[in-house]
């Protein structure tokens, strides 16, 4: 196996595929003498790459295990595929690992919000009492997370997912999975906004629970004929949606929280809470112990964070 990219994630598949006895190498577009050093001493018998990829897969590799930032849309790549070589990364490694395993699932994607979305799925499955894993895009690389354990069994794993990451995932099978939102992003990588909506749908590989935002054009057209939906919308009643008139979030016709209740700024994060309770609620939590947790979370840092009150003027801080 050549892992490409050593990043966090990277470096992350070669202590895994290691530990798990592939004959992995390592590749870096730059790698600087000190890092392939320091890589050397810390993984045993690993080859290092720079310059040309095309180069290093002539090598004779049978996988390439590519870190999120590098794109696989390359004549390079695509040899590689048609001369019978597979291409992967983290998260597909991750979801092959846990195939047969009684972890349970939650994948996160969206142009924006997913953050915010991932870290309050988690701290809802944690205060809930599950043994829960956050990670992916959100900061730890999943096959650290994995290791970290010592690849014990999660009740649930809460993962954050770019539409990098999610390119060459095929299995990933998560028990619930949404897409937030599509807005123009990442356009350099991709040839138009539908290309980039693809490749945020493969998030539903499986057959788990899709969590759709019904107010969305490119969600809306990811729902799959046999698969089970559940909608959020800020705009029309639904499973899971926004009153306006009286400020309350709704369940069909159920009240769940005000407005006011959430302590996120902004109808942006409400249409977030509604996904994450949607979320939980498929893997089971029961509604009551949510929306007393929802009431605790505090948010996340620089992303509509209220700092402050003068005068009767509030202060965010919306930096990110």
């Amino acid at each position: 196996i050549l892992v490409a990219g050593m990043g966090g994630t990277g470096v992350s598949m070669i202590a895994f595929l290691q530990q798990k006895g592939a004959q992995v190498a390592a590749y870096d577009a730059q790698l600087k003498a000190e890092r392939e050093a320091e890589l050397k001493k810390n993984y045993r018998n690993l080859n290092c790459y720079s310059g040309s990829l095309q180069e290093a897969l002539l090598v004779g590799f049978d996988i390439l295990a590519l870190s999120p930032g590098i794109s696989e849309r390359t004549s390079e790549i695509d040899d590689f595929k048609r001369n019978g070589g597979e291409v992967i990364g983290d998260i597909e490694i991750l979801a092959r690992e846990l195939q047969g395993k009684r972890d349970k699932m939650i994948a996160i994607t969206g142009s924006n919000g997913k953050t915010t979305v991932t870290s309050l799925v988690g701290h809802l499955c944690a205060q809930n009492g599950l043994d829960t894993v956050v990670a992916g895009n959100i900061g730890t690389p999943v096959l650290e997370a994995y290791m970290q354990r010592g690849e014990k069994s999660a009740d649930v794993w809460v993962l954050e997912l770019s539409s990098f990451q999610l390119e060459n995932t095929e299995h990933l099978n998560a028990d619930a999975a949404v897409v937030l939102n599509i807005s123009e992003d990442h356009l350099n990588r991709y040839d138009d906004l539908l290309d980039y909506a693809h490749a945020k749908d493969k998030i539903f590989r499986g057959n788990g629970v899709q969590v759709l935002n019904a107010d969305d054009v490119f969600c809306r057209a990811m729902k799959h004929a046999d698969r089970k939906v559940k909608w959020f919308s800020l705009e029309q009643p639904t499973d899971y949606w926004l009153e306006r008139s009286s400020g309350r979030l709704k369940n069909e016709s159920h009240d769940l929280l005000t407005v006011n209740e959430i302590p996120l700024q902004g109808l942006h994060n409400a249409a977030n809470v509604l996904a994450a309770i949607a979320l939980c609620e498929v893997i089971g939590l029961p509604r009551t112990g949510l929306l007393t947790q929802v009431k605790t979370f505090k948010g996340l840092p620089h992303r509509v964070e209220k700092i402050g009150e003068k005068n009767g003027v509030s202060f965010i801080d919306d930096s990110k």
